[in-house]
């Protein structure tokens, strides 16, 4: 395995390997998608904000009562708090987000007639609404390139040596000067998918890692093959070979829950 961090890395060589990372990710997740569900951008936005400190499995739960319940801005803007508090109580911190949500939904109706604006600037004036959001929102919702630095993107970022930066803005910039501005979202999410499935915070399976000859940190976690196949997660892991042909073959998170397969780790 080459030792890709005893070597001195110019700024053109990291930007090359980092490209070359993406690609082998790209490879290896064709089907990387947002895993929050939604069908339109007032739902993508609200299932985002309730996504803070929680997982999109958790969201996805319950999004489909709450957006039956309130489908538009101007529904969720004249909701009791009450009852929203009960529908996203499940997330966690549910007082705080449900008065997010409710104060999103009202300056949505008040400044923007009640629909999601498609402006960086317009989007982190939103309550509840900083960067990581925005940029979710507008690259999955309006074809706006954005990168999305959650705890995972971060953490490979820094793994993968394309910044030592912690900060997510700065993570975010430091990242977008190695890659196209066209690649950014769908960078984010095979990091993302990469993160969940494989380079895990703990112990990563840097044995079943498809990009471990370029990665500086390789050892950090599991080096033996077997051993390391056995910590993937989702469709990767051990015994779901089926989910991942389904997966693969394009089938969507919703397609998927209806023929019975889980989507949890």
């Amino acid at each position: 395995m080459p030792d890709v961090a005893a070597r001195e890395e110019t700024e053109l060589g990291r930007k090359r390997r980092a490209r070359k990372i993406y690609r082998q990710l790209v490879d290896a997740y064709p089907y990387a998608v947002p895993e929050l569900d939604f069908e339109n951008p007032f739902e993508l936005l609200v299932a985002t904000v309730l996504s803070a400190q929680t997982t999109d499995v958790r969201v996805n739960a319950i999004t489909p009562a709450l957006f039956e319940r309130f489908p538009d801005a101007r529904a969720m803007a004249a909701a009791e708090i009450i009852e929203l508090e009960e529908l996203i109580r499940a997330t966690g911190f549910y007082r705080a987000k449900a008065a997010n949500v409710l104060r999103l939904a009202q300056r949505l109706v008040e400044e923007h007639d009640g629909e999601v604006p498609g402006r960086l600037a317009d989007l982190v004036a939103l309550p509840g609404v900083g960067r990581k959001t925005a940029n979710v929102v507008l690259g999955n919702a309006f074809g706006v390139p954005g990168i999305t630095v959650d705890t995972h993107f971060g953490r490979l970022a820094r793994r993968f040596g394309w910044t030592r930066e912690d900060d997510p803005v700065k993570v975010e910039h430091a990242v977008g000067e190695l890659f196209e501005k066209r690649d950014w979202t769908m960078l984010s999410h095979v990091v993302v998918f990469h993160g969940r499935r494989v380079c895990h915070s703990r112990k990563p399976a840097c044995g079943a890692c498809p990009v471990a000859y370029l990665c500086p940190s390789f050892g950090a976690g599991e080096r033996e093959p077997e051993a390391a196949r056995q910590l993937l997660k989702y469709e990767l892991a051990p015994g779901r070979e089926e989910l991942l042909e389904a997966m693969t073959a394009g089938r969507t998170r919703r397609e998927l829950r209806a023929l019975g397969y889980g989507l949890d780790a």
